[in-house]
């Protein structure tokens, strides 16, 4: 293996493409979910009851365009995570083969390979996402610019949410077990039983273990929300206790102490939906620049295009 690693490129260049046209279409969905997501108050004192109550606010404010504050800087992370993920997933993959001198790759080599470039990325991308998301949290028309933001605070505090961004990371492992198990289900009664899916079967069975998955990992994600969320004026808790929801500990008492146990899946119906959305434009871009730069999804075997596929349709999770 030596020399400029191209093949690598182009899957981390159309990756990345394609992540940054599905964050700036779904981006005022987004900037709803998180607001809904970061309010953290007893149910007689909420200001949304759903979505619709987070537009219908802008709406009447006249602060329509604030539904893309933040935009830059999620586009600036969404690319630049997209990109280090798919050039350290494909890389990191390749490597494996040519140094193990197996022909493919195995499940569980798979899902370590795709933690560690997972991990790595969010590790190198935490004070884009801290910083967008308070963007986003922040009230409508009061929200600051990327340096204004980061520098308010320390650099530590640029990096809340950290752990609970690694350890979402492993979500793969969660969802390929599931996957697998619908997918072995999904060939048994298939004429002639096939040896893999297609894009489509293989995009369905993702979303669907991404699912399943989400039910388990989402109070970690609804506390990674608050922990980075912005502070609000309307906020009538002293400032030890907003501090104290700064930690995952904090967070989850905060949680079940004003909104009880299904405090924790709050949004979790509305974040299935965007991964579903998602998932799908991005694998549709994908597809499309990928054709435009060299046709490699040709080159790759089926085995690659199953996992690679399923990889796309589980994607919205960091968010």
């Amino acid at each position: 293996m030596g020399g400029f690693d191209m093949e690598s490129l182009v899957d981390a260049t159309a990756g990345a493409i394609g992540s940054l046209a599905s964050t700036t279409i779904l981006y005022p969905l987004d900037t709803c979910k998180t607001k809904y997501q970061a309010e953290l108050r007893t149910p007689n004192l909420r200001k949304y009851r759903n979505l619709s109550d987070v537009l219908w606010e802008a709406i009447s404010t006249r602060q329509v365009l604030s539904l893309y504050q933040g935009l830059g800087t999620k586009n600036l992370q969404s690319f630049i995570s997209s990109f280090i993920y798919f050039y350290g997933y494909s890389f990191f993959k390749r490597l494996y083969v040519e140094r193990s001198g197996y022909k493919s790759i195995g499940t569980k080599a798979n899902l370590l390979i795709a933690a560690v470039a997972g991990a790595c990325t969010v590790a190198i991308t935490q004070p884009l996402d801290t910083a967008a998301s308070r963007m986003q949290t922040s009230d409508f028309g009061k929200s600051k610019g990327l340096w204004k933001t980061l520098s308010e605070d320390s650099w530590e505090e640029a990096f809340d949410g950290l752990g609970i961004s690694i350890l979402l990371t492993y979500n793969p492992a969660i969802q390929y077990t599931a996957f697998d198990q619908l997918k072995q289900r999904l060939l048994e009664g298939k004429l002639g039983n096939p040896q893999s899916l297609s894009a489509l079967s293989a995009f369905l069975l993702g979303a669907v273990s991404k699912c399943a998955a989400t039910c388990l990992t989402y109070p970690a994600i609804r506390c990674k929300v608050m922990i980075q969320s912005a502070e609000s004026s309307e906020d009538a808790e002293d400032e030890a206790e907003i501090k104290s929801r700064k930690t995952v500990s904090g967070a989850l008492y905060a949680i079940w102490n004003k909104e009880g146990f299904l405090g924790f899946f709050k949004g979790k119906d509305h974040k299935e939906h965007m991964g579903t959305l998602s998932g799908y434009k991005e694998i549709l871009a994908f597809k499309q620049k990928q054709k435009q730069l060299k046709k490699l999804l040709n080159k790759m075997d089926e085995a690659y295009i199953e996992i690679f596929v399923f990889h796309l349709g589980m994607v919205a999770l960091q968010k």
